[in-house]
């Protein structure tokens, strides 16, 4: 069976800007969203010298509907709050935004690397320029997995678009993220502690729920996540050594569209992507639209992989990392970083 989607490269969106101090070491991995007045606009990854990230915000330059580069407006989050920051170490990196319109609002999952490694966090605006962080994420401890969640590194969380059914059948906002159980980075000897049931140490695609009533009464409880449970791991040889969600999932005729990260290739321990000799490939998940936590169809091969100069050669070289979709003049297109440097453009289409 033919996967019914595919990814169609459209060129090179943004690079960093010449003298731009902020950007000195990169832009990559973008948000996207619509500001009130409709405009496009993405919010890219800056990195600056010493791999310290910014969150900044940009228009999307269209010709003739077709997205082709951008106007900077500024920084909209920076490594501000002491949990963002470690001794020798700072960011608010890889921003998600997904627009929760029951709610009238962009919600931001990004990663804080902070004192104990990447942690995920969690801020929403209602004009894409104006943050209020509700703070890092909190998974409530489920006793059938036999581990506290809140332990380990997450990284690569997003929210759905709208509610789904939750496991205990409630309407839920439901977020996909992704535990990494090797504890011995930051003590030595600690080692992986994998949660009951899981077997295979790889990183693969977790989902998390918070009922919808909980949310409309307090905002603040999307940072409270329950239900914890495992969607997808590597399966196929381009997502050999771990896979994560990009952006937020589509819904479609044929299920919630996941488009993802697999990666293959060797890995040292510690989180200084510099040190990584992989490659990273664009490939995408079906799930069931009433039970989220079931792949109905997967990419055996990728879509995207990293085949131009900007996808092979850079802060970290062969990365193809979407994060983002939009939907411009009913063309929808995927946003992603080009090998941790630049950030590409490509036409996600229908076969």
């Amino acid at each position: 069976m033919t996967f019914p989607y595919t990814l169609t490269r459209v060129g090179v969106l943004m690079t960093p800007e010449p003298g731009n101090e902020l950007e000195a070491e990169g832009v990559l991995n973008p948000a996207t969203g619509h500001t009130p007045d409709r405009k496009v606009h993405l919010l890219p990854r800056l990195v600056a010298a010493g791999n310290v990230s910014r969150v900044g915000l940009a228009s999307i330059s269209l010709d003739d509907g077709v997205p082709v580069g951008v106007q900077r407006e500024g920084v909209v989050l920076a490594p501000d709050e002491g949990w963002e920051r470690g001794a020798n170490n700072a960011g608010v990196e890889d921003p998600r935004v997904t627009f929760l319109a029951a709610l009238g609002l962009h919600v931001m999952t990004y990663v804080a690397y902070g004192p104990l490694g990447p942690k995920p966090a969690l801020a929403v605006s209602s004009n894409l320029r104006d943050w209020r962080r509700l703070g890092p994420l909190h998974f409530e401890y489920q006793p059938s997995l036999d581990t506290d969640l809140n332990l380990f590194p997450n990284k690569d969380t997003v929210f759905f678009p709208r509610p789904v059914p939750g496991p205990d059948g409630e309407p839920s906002y439901a977020m996909l993220h992704r535990p990494m159980w090797d504890l011995g980075w930051f003590r030595e000897g600690e080692g992986v502690h994998l949660p009951a049931g899981v077997t295979d140490q790889r990183p693969g695609i977790w989902v998390s729920f918070i009922p919808v009533a909980e949310v409309e009464r307090d905002v603040r409880n999307l940072v409270h996540l329950r239900y914890h449970r495992l969607v997808a791991m590597p399966e196929y040889p381009f997502e050999a050594l771990k896979i994560g969600a990009g952006p937020p999932p589509l819904w479609t005729p044929e299920g919630w569209l996941v488009i993802h990260h697999g990666v293959t290739g060797g890995q040292p321990k510690g989180f200084d992507p510099t040190t990584q000799e992989v490659t990273y490939s664009a490939g995408a998940l079906l799930l069931d639209t009433e039970d989220v936590t079931k792949v109905i169809d997967r990419t055996s091969e990728p879509l995207l992989i990293p085949e131009t100069e900007e996808e092979r050669t850079g802060t970290v070289a062969n990365v193809v990392f979407p994060t983002a979709i939009e939907e411009i003049e009913c063309v929808r297109y995927v946003f992603y970083g080009m090998a941790d440097a630049k950030i590409g453009v490509a036409r996600l289409e229908k076969v």
